[in-house]
């Protein structure tokens, strides 16, 4: 009896997200702000699918982001190509460096292959520092726009919003029916319990490996559309630090669900954009502050605090 009205209630909730999303250039709120919150939105989402659905932690999620970041710039800038090839080629590259690091590191578990990752992230920071076509320290500025599919200019910013609202939008709808598929449903027999699914005749390395590219190929494309908006990529993009960030977001949105990983990304963005001028680099304190409160009192984040009370509530009933 439950179950049908706790998912009509995410639906309706949904379509009221979605709605707030396509109003808020027209009531004053800055385009660019959005388009960044909703890029790292998909990033964590990205995230969000290996550690939440898969049960594989990545400290180096960031490379992925930085590295398809670089080819759509210099794809877009330097040979000429359109937004949305240099978008989809950004987004192949991303996937197939997650084919190499994962070849690699899905056969180690926990904190191992966390330790992988991050080496391997590490190694991608340092050939962006010093490779030439990168820009190194300054980065690399002055990617076009362009048009899209040769008909639309997205130099106009509400313009391009809803190109990035539309990629977003298409990009949880299919992250939804991904967790849905049967594929879906052996990742998560996966996190609960790696042992079993092996028992059941699953060659549970072949999946891990295929939800560990899957997602640095999405994480690619929130990079890409990241370049594309802002008009340059830097080293930050790809830091260590960042791969910190996504997995901030994601648990504090709540780990483990659709619109948590979004709804962390948007909080912690519009932190850091609106509380930077006023209290300076102490923003990473309080953010540091924040992802304590999360471990320590909030282990569900957001959405999963809100279902955990909304089921208790029911039952109470």
């Amino acid at each position: 009896m439950h179950a049908p009205t706790s998912s009509r209630l995410a639906h309706v909730c949904l379509w009221i997200c979605l709605g707030l999303l396509i109003a808020v250039p027209f009531i004053g709120v800055y385009p660019i702000f959005m388009m960044k919150a909703l890029c790292y939105a998909m990033f964590a989402m990205a995230f969000n699918l290996l550690m939440g659905f898969t049960g594989l932690l990545s400290f180096g999620h960031a490379a992925f982001f930085g590295v398809a970041g670089y080819t759509t710039g210099w794809l877009i800038r330097s040979a000429g190509l359109s937004p949305e090839l240099g978008v989809l080629a950004g987004t192949v590259v991303a996937g197939l460096c997650g084919l190499g690091v994962g070849l690699l590191a899905i056969r180690r578990q926990g904190i191992y292959f966390a330790m992988v990752t991050l080496a391997m992230a590490q190694m991608f920071y340092f050939v962006f520092l010093q490779a030439p076509f990168t820009g190194g320290e300054d980065g690399l500025q002055g990617v076009p726009r362009g048009q899209l599919l040769g008909l639309v200019s997205l130099e106009s910013d509400l313009s391009l919003y809803f190109v990035v609202l539309a990629v977003f939008v298409a990009l949880f709808l299919f992250v939804v029916r991904i967790v849905h598929s049967p594929f879906g449903q052996v990742l998560k027999a996966i996190r609960e319990n790696e042992t079993r699914a092996i028992s059941l005749g699953y060659d549970v390395n072949t999946y891990k490996l295929m939800a560990f590219v899957l997602s640095t190929a999405i994480a690619g494309l929130a990079g890409s559309m990241k370049t594309l908006v802002l008009g340059f990529v830097t080293l930050n993009d790809a830091h260590w630090s960042l791969s910190g960030e996504v997995i901030l977001m994601t648990l504090l949105g709540g780990l483990g669900t659709f619109a948590g990983p979004a709804l962390g990304a948007f909080t912690i963005i519009g932190l850091q954009n609106f509380l930077a001028d006023q209290v300076g680099s102490w923003i990473n304190v309080i953010i540091g502050v924040i992802f304590v409160l999360c471990v320590v009192a909030f282990r569900r984040g957001f959405i999963g605090e809100l279902k955990a009370w909304h089921a208790s509530r029911q039952q109470n009933h």
